[in-house]
């Protein structure tokens, strides 16, 4: 098992990709302590550790990160806004800073003194495609968010790549999942949305959460300890 004898923390562990990402790091042998906004969602969920945590309480989210002194920490949390520029809100920017990056940032805060005690340790930030890799349509708000999180993650990298921490940061494309299929009946037609996401894929399919958790096991386990600073495309050719 790849992971044995590590310590996980992931954040949005409820469903989706964070879901398929604890499950994986805890078949393969990590001790994993799976957090979510939503506690129900965390049912079912076979990890060493579930618990309710809004990631936008910086003191909670610090305490826990804390407590469970992880070696591989997994920043999850999202929002996806849809819209241009001119139809995006102060409110809507605001909170998709918070969660999909600010977030990161403390939890990374928090995290990094433990690992340097222990001599190293694997962050691995959710970001997308969506961000400076590749615009796309009516997702300003999104697309500037994930661009700050694929920064976020070369910044802390460089400042801590001679001490033992490597943070890297996953860019999936349309993978299928609860939000989304939530977005899609959010546009009035389910059909026709799911046709055009399919779409953006050369492959001409969505992607599986178990393939992105996948790629997370990889740049937590020491197989990758080679790699830092890098934002991974698993795009079924969107970025081609």
């Amino acid at each position: 098992m790849r992971l044995a004898g590590k310590r996980a923390f992931i954040t949005a562990a409820g469903q989706g990709i964070g879901r398929a990402a604890a499950e994986t790091m805890a078949r393969e042998g990590a001790h994993v302590v799976a957090t979510d906004l939503i506690g129900e969602l965390l049912e079912g969920l076979e990890v060493a550790q579930t618990f309710a945590l809004d990631a936008l309480d910086k003191a909670a989210l610090v305490a826990a990160v804390q407590d469970a002194a992880p070696d591989i920490l997994v920043n999850c949390t999202g929002v996806v806004h849809a819209g241009t520029i001119l139809e995006a809100t102060d409110d809507e920017f605001d909170f998709a800073m918070n969660l999909n990056v600010r977030a990161h940032f403390h939890a990374i805060q928090a995290v990094v003194p433990g690992m340097l005690e222990r001599g190293g340790g694997s962050i691995v930030n959710i970001a997308s495609v969506c961000s400076n890799l590749r615009g796309l349509p009516n997702r300003f708000i999104y697309g500037t968010s994930k661009a700050a999180t694929i920064g976020l993650t070369k910044q802390v990298a460089a400042d801590y790549i001679t001490q033992g921490i490597r943070c890297n940061c996953i860019a999936p494309g349309t993978v299928d999942s609860p939000s989304l299929h939530q977005r899609l009946h959010d546009t009035g037609n389910y059909e026709e949305a799911m046709k055009q996401f399919v779409a953006r894929q050369p492959m001409g399919r969505l992607g599986e959460a178990q393939e992105i958790a996948d790629l997370v096991v990889y740049l937590a386990c020491d197989e990758s300890r080679y790699m830092t600073g890098q934002c991974v495309a698993i795009d079924g050719g969107m970025t081609l």
